[in-house]
C-alpha cells in the first residue's frame, strides 16, 4: 500500500511558476514509476508527465513540453512537478499517481495508487 500526498498548488498569474510535490509513504518508493495528472472541470483526467523509477526516463504531454519538469528524489520518497510559464489552460486539480513498475506508463488505468489532488489556478 502506498499513500500519496500532494502539496504546492495555489493561485498564480499567467507566466508564473509553481512546484508541486508528492510525498509517498512506504519503503519501496523506488519500485514505482510515477505520474502527474490533471483534471479540469468538465474534462477528462489527463497525463501531464511521468517518470521511471530512477528518474532517467521521462514523458511529457505535448501541451506542457518545455514548460514543466518532472523529477524525483527516492531518498525523500518524493516526486516533483516544476511548472513554468503557466497559462490559464493549466488550471486544474493536479494528482500524482504511482504505478507498480520500473518503467513509466502513459495509461491511466495502469496506475495503482492516487493522491487526493492539489488545485492549481492560473489567472489571466
Amino acid at each position: 500500500q502506498v499513500q500519496l500526498v500532494e502539496s504546492g498548488g495555489g493561485l498564480v498569474q499567467t507566466g508564473g511558476s509553481l512546484r508541486l510535490s508528492c510525498a509517498a509513504s512506504g519503503r519501496t518508493f523506488s519500485m514505482y514509476s510515477m505520474g502527474w495528472f490533471r483534471q479540469a472541470p468538465g474534462k477528462e483526467r489527463e497525463l501531464v508527465a511521468a517518470i521511471n523509477w530512477s528518474g532517467q526516463g521521462t514523458y511529457y504531454a505535448d501541451s506542457v513540453k518545455g514548460r514543466f519538469t518532472i523529477s524525483r528524489d527516492n531518498a525523500k520518497n518524493t516526486v516533483y512537478l516544476r511548472m513554468n510559464s503557466l497559462k490559464p489552460e493549466d488550471t486544474a486539480l493536479y494528482y500524482c499517481a504511482a504505478h507498480r513498475g520500473f518503467a513509466y506508463t502513459t495509461v491511466l488505468r495502469e496506475y495503482d495508487y492516487w493522491g487526493q489532488g492539489t488545485q492549481v489556478t492560473v489567472s489571466s
